[in-house]
């Protein structure tokens, strides 16, 4: 025991002009040792949030060891700001017998009032750390509802350039003409049904045309292609993020086409970003948009259809996987993989020993028999349809788009009869007026996702080939005329629903 020494520990996590060093915190605490010899551990570039560091952790070893007779520290919170760990360290001090002294805050760890205050102490060290983080948070995010660049370089396209905005200092975006070129040329070439990232990134290789530097790389070019700081903010970009559950800051009015957006993260995300936007802040930003809305919301259209798409990829025993739901419980169908056996559909959640009852005997090889023929059908049945009438391909959207006509010209009529109202007529004129916007929300929320699914004729054309020889084509090619002509399978042994896509 005699042979044990003392120990200075010192932490700095960011070296600031306001925070002390750590040279200047050992200084101190050789002053309370008053020359006394000792070992020093530092941690720089280390938060006292947790005790997740190399030199605290070789100094707790050496207590362990029975090495050190006591520990000095400049300020409490030097050695933890946490109440958890501070605990724990001091009940670890009493078990090696090993005193504790802040240089600063003259704590005597061998009564029991310095203990008592030692814990008070850290309690509000700790509630000093969280309410910084608070303070933080809200400043991001009220930073991020009025518009401000948060920091980072400038996207691919533009460059940052001093502005005041709200009196406060801040960047604002403003477009390079080169690679503001190269931006519009990624997203007319993608806005092609049939172009991908690889014929994208082989062109401006081919074209001798650098990314930052280097070679454009698909990953980059698919974050590129989701980001809405390109778009157009007019109002089909504001239904398509509210459809999708964004929290939109700005009023539907201020959407008027000539400004780009910023897509912040919310508080409580835990969605893959920039896939889900659920609890996402979508606000107007201050800078000029490059990219039309309808050219990039069929980039995002079509990256949506490739990430569900990407999700099922590695199905290999049915083509109808990821489209084929339990009729019962509407959880997924998953098909039995066992090559001595008939492949069967099974219910996920009857699988799971959970509540459903399961879906009954479904043969996999019976069923895309079955929606094969209804496929053949109903494609047969759409076709005759557009050749009588090819201004009406997606009658379901035109039915749509009529109603919505319908509403916004009643609500045109009632607008015009407020002129010279008295109050009675008002009231039930506004009252109606609310009651047919409601409405009118609600038919541009199914145009847009009927839209969203709508097949051009090029698909239409390749699908019906790839039907009539459906022996011949590959497992992937089914795949894909599932996928382009079905949104969902509801089965069961009595019963199967198909919701198409036409």
């Amino acid at each position: 025991m005699n042979n044990r020494i003392d120990a200075v520990y010192a932490r700095q996590s960011i070296d600031k002009k306001d925070s002390i060093s750590i040279e200047s915190q050992i200084d101190f605490c050789k002053y309370e040792l008053k020359g006394g010899s000792c070992k020093e551990y530092t941690d720089k570039g280390y938060s006292g949030k947790n005790t997740d560091r190399p030199h605290f952790q070789e100094l707790v070893r050496d207590i362990e060891k029975g090495l050190i007779a006591r520990v000095v520290v400049y300020k409490l919170d030097r050695i933890s700001r946490s109440i958890i760990d501070f605990a724990n360290m001091m009940e670890l001090f009493q078990k090696y017998n090993v005193e504790f002294v802040s240089s600063t805050e003259k704590f005597d760890t061998s009564t029991p009032m310095g203990r008592a205050m030692l814990n008070i102490c850290i309690v509000f060290a700790q509630l000093e750390r969280e309410t910084i983080q608070k303070r933080v948070t809200d400043a991001y995010y009220s930073r991020c509802q009025k518009g401000f660049h948060m920091s980072g370089k400038a996207p691919y396209g533009y460059r940052l350039e001093p502005t005041v905005v709200e009196g406060v200092r801040t960047k604002m975006m403003v477009a390079e003409p080169e690679t503001a070129e190269h931006v519009r040329l990624m997203f007319e070439m993608y806005a092609e049904p049939d172009v991908s990232f690889g014929d994208i990134a082989r062109y401006f290789a081919a074209q001798g045309i650098s990314f930052n530097g280097g070679e454009l790389q698909r990953a980059t070019l698919s974050m590129l292609l989701r980001n809405p700081v390109y778009a157009q903010a007019d109002l089909d970009l504001y239904e398509f993020f509210k459809t999708q559950g964004a929290a939109i800051v700005n009023d539907a009015a201020d959407f008027s086409g000539s400004n780009g957006c910023y897509l912040y993260q919310g508080r409580d995300v835990t969605a893959n970003k920039n896939y889900d936007l659920k609890d996402h802040i979508l606000v107007i930003a201050p800078h000029e948009a490059l990219i039309p809305s309808d050219v990039w919301l069929a980039c995002r259209k079509k990256l949506l259809s490739n990430s569900g798409f990407g999700g099922t990829r590695k199905a290999k025993n049915t083509w109808l996987a990821g489209k084929i739901k339990c009729g019962r419980c509407g959880a997924g169908l998953m098909c039995s993989d066992n090559p001595a056996r008939i492949p069967y559909f099974r219910c996920r959640k009857r699988a799971d020993r959970r509540s459903c009852e399961g879906c009954g005997t479904l043969r996999v090889r019976e069923v895309e028999e079955s929606i094969y023929g209804e496929m053949v059908k109903k494609l047969a049945a759409f076709q005759t349809l557009t050749r009588k009438n090819p201004t009406k391909a997606n009658p379901k959207l035109t039915a749509l788009q009529v109603e919505l006509a319908q509403v916004e010209a009643e609500i045109e009529k009632l607008l015009n009869t407020l002129t010279g109202a008295n109050a009675v007529l008002l009231s039930y004129a506004n009252g109606k007026i609310e009651e047919l916007d409601a409405k009118r929300q609600s038919l541009a929320k199914a145009i847009a996702d009927v839209s969203a699914e709508a097949v051009s004729p090029e698909q239409l054309e390749r699908i019906s080939g790839y039907l009539h020889n459906w022996e011949g084509i590959s497992f992937e090619d089914r795949r894909l005329v599932a996928d382009g002509l079905i949104s969902t399978v509801r089965a069961t042994s009595e019963n199967v629903q198909i919701e198409w896509k036409i």
